[in-house]
């Protein structure tokens, strides 16, 4: 391989995001406690391979148009500046032919699923591309990239049980909001960039309210949790989880009590604990289902 070909491989991996897979992760969780919990226990090994292949071209595809959409803002935080994009080391036609060439890889995948998870994906590609474009007239595009991230949550259900019963709905609604926990602490990194650039997000439309904000959809999540684990009869395992979820969330808001972008962003990454706790209380409660 050339050495000119390796840099581009190279520009097109930090592109996509390949070098940071927490945004990976952070979609894959509530996708995996969906899968667990319509499956009553440990999914099917090719819808699991399926789920878990479409969310990384997915996510992969999301952060290229995000990057394409942001490439003339980007230049001016500190925090994006590098990005392939803003520097001008991948060009806007790259971008959109990977992107291309990511979604149809995607849509390959979910065409191994039935006809009606087919149709809901449609959904999420349109949720995909529309996002990165909201924030500049939504104030809360968290709550959009949420109902975006969360959108595996009823195609798993439909793939798995041929519908989408309140359970699954339950579980929508708490990776949506779970979106907005710690999608707020990375906008908490960037507010004062985004605010002199024009850019929305929560932080800026909680304010100086920002941690209460963020406590109240904890509690929120925290409340929707418990709701699944009696509506499911999950055992005690799960609710042992979920007493170390509160302990997490407690400690990440302590982390970012002064608003320090290092701290906020080191509680934004620490939630990928948060979705992995869930789904271990998950896993161990249907373990014998």
């Amino acid at each position: 391989m050339s050495p000119a070909l390796r840099r581009r491989l190279r520009e097109y991996a930090l592109l996509t995001r390949l070098n940071r897979p927490i945004g990976s992760l952070l979609l894959l969780w509530p996708v995996l406690w969906a899968l667990w919990l319509a499956e009553g226990g440990v999914p099917d090994g090719r819808l699991l391979a399926l789920f878990v292949v479409g969310t990384l071209l997915t996510r992969s595809a999301g952060c290229i148009i995000n990057d394409f959409a942001d490439r003339e803002f980007d230049p001016h935080v500190e925090r994006t500046r590098e990005r392939p994009l803003a520097a001008r080391r991948v060009s806007p036609s790259e971008a959109i032919g990977l992107f291309v060439v990511l979604m149809l890889l995607a849509f390959i995948v979910v065409l191994q699923l039935d006809q009606r998870t087919v149709l809901l994906s449609l959904v999420a590609a349109a949720l995909l591309a529309s996002y990165p474009f909201c924030k500049r007239f939504f104030a809360a595009p968290q709550v959009y990239l949420g109902v975006a991230f969360g959108w595996g949550v009823p195609m798993a259900f439909m793939a798995t049980t041929g519908g989408v019963p309140l359970l699954g709905w339950l579980i929508f609604a708490v990776a949506v909001i779970w979106a907005c926990i710690y999608d707020t602490f990375y906008a908490m990194v960037d507010r004062e960039d985004d605010r002199r650039i024009g850019i929305r997000s929560t932080a800026l439309l909680f304010g100086r309210h920002d941690l209460l904000a963020i406590a109240l959809l904890q509690s929120s999540m925290l409340g929707l949790l418990i709701w699944i684990g009696r509506l499911a009869d999950l055992g005690w395992s799960y609710f042992l989880s979920l007493v170390v979820v509160a302990l997490l969330f407690a400690r990440h808001l302590w982390w970012a009590r002064d608003r320090e972008r290092a701290a906020c962003f080191r509680a934004f990454l620490a939630n990928n604990h948060v979705g992995m706790i869930v789904w271990l209380g998950i896993a161990v409660a249907t373990l014998h289902s």
